[in-house]
């Protein structure tokens, strides 16, 4: 009798890849002001990541915890599964602030190669240049820029060090609208090729187009944290505009309705789902002369969640 061979024992499985940022309880105060309040942020490699909230919320100060330039009051921050101190997590981080300064006398080349000498295996310069859209500009002096070159010098010099992770605070701040769909594109694909990408912004368009995951940080704390789409579906789904004859006050009894409201000759519906009430709305009256449905914008779900958080 043939004796079969026990097959070989399968590899272990590789352990999962550990977190580029993880925020644990973190909080922070400033003497009574407590600007984070037990926040806790996990992003995996290669996210796109939209950091949303009202002035002071929270959005800068969460940034600066994650970048290492403020510690923690009371909690934990980790970068590339490291302390956020430690110079070997700082090295794989690369970082565009809303107040930056270089020495205006030096040239945009001379300030690239600086920064790129202060990282162990830099990303070429040609490739910085030309993710910023600074080709043609080498020979310029810093202090000579537009406010758009500026940021776009700023830009460049967050990518010197080929990051990891790149952590950028409202970033197309002083962009034209041609600089800003570029600058979109090249973060895409610096997210499509594993780079992990945190940004801030209060531009509610952008995020929206740009982001895959949208954290909404309201009063020191994060209040809504999803896709887009999920972001905005937590703030009522639909909104149906409808010329018919019938009471807003009827309409705001039926199921699903969060809201109907007569605005001019229109009744706008706020709703979870548009299906069932339009069967409503045409069982209920003879007479609809016209109707919209439209998704919520992420500016109106945004809006929303912030007011409810604040209630």
């Amino acid at each position: 009798m043939l004796v079969q061979p026990l097959p070989s024992p399968l590899p272990p499985a590789p352990p999962p890849a550990a977190p580029v940022v993880e925020v644990r309880a973190a909080t922070r105060r400033y003497g009574n002001v407590e600007a984070l309040r037990g926040v806790d942020l996990t992003v995996r490699r290669g996210e796109l990541t939209a950091i949303l909230g009202p002035n002071g919320a929270g959005k800068t100060t969460l940034l600066s915890l994650i970048l290492g330039l403020r510690r923690p009051t009371s909690g934990e921050v980790r970068v590339l599964g490291l302390p956020v101190d430690s110079a070997a997590g700082r090295a794989g981080v690369g970082a565009m602030l809303q107040e930056s300064g270089v020495p205006p006398a030096l040239m945009i080349g001379e300030l690239v190669d600086l920064f790129r000498s202060y990282y162990p295996a830099p990303r070429p310069a040609r490739d910085v240049i030309a993710a910023a859209g600074l080709e043609g500009l080498e020979s310029r002096r810093a202090g000579q820029l537009s406010g758009g070159q500026r940021q776009r010098l700023y830009f460049a010099l967050a990518l010197c060090g080929d990051p990891e992770l790149v952590v950028l605070d409202e970033p197309t701040t002083g962009l034209d609208v041609e600089s800003r769909r570029r600058f979109w594109d090249v973060i895409a694909g610096l997210a499509a090729g594993g780079t992990t990408v945190l940004f801030a912004t209060h531009l509610l368009d952008e995020a929206d187009a740009l982001a895959r995951r949208i954290v909404v940080v309201s009063a020191g704390r994060i209040v809504a944290d999803g896709t887009p789409a999920e972001v905005k579906a937590r703030a009522g789904g639909k909104t149906i505009k409808v010329r018919a004859d019938i009471d807003p006050a009827v309409v705001a009894t039926w199921p699903g309705v969060v809201s109907a409201t007569r605005v001019g000759s229109n009744i706008e519906i706020l709703a979870l789902d548009a299906d069932p009430v339009m069967r409503h709305l045409f069982a209920s009256t003879a007479r609809v002369d016209e109707f919209t449905v439209e998704e919520r914008t992420l500016e109106t779900a945004f809006l929303d969640i912030v007011k409810e958080s604040q209630q």
